[in-house]
């Protein structure tokens, strides 16, 4: 199994799907910015739990797409 972790949209296959307000952290509910892909599904999590997870779900990841740059540019805005 090949694990593909990228660190922004531009290199994610699913870029074209930027996450969004309606999208929502699977451990608290806050909004989502990270959108990890799994054999069984989909996980979404806050910048928080996806640094908090990032270590332990990264090896069976498939996918690892962050957006968690977009919080720097939202607080410069």
């Amino acid at each position: 199994m090949t694990q593909m972790i990228t660190e922004n949209a531009a290199v994610d296959s699913l870029a074209g799907h930027q996450l969004s307000a309606l999208d929502r952290c699977d451990s608290c509910g806050a909004q989502a910015y990270i959108r990890v892909t799994m054999a069984s599904g989909e996980l979404y999590f806050c910048a928080h739990h996806g640094a908090k997870f990032k270590e332990k779900l990264s090896a069976s990841a498939l996918n690892w797409h962050d957006e968690t740059s977009r919080l720097h540019d939202e607080q410069r805005a």
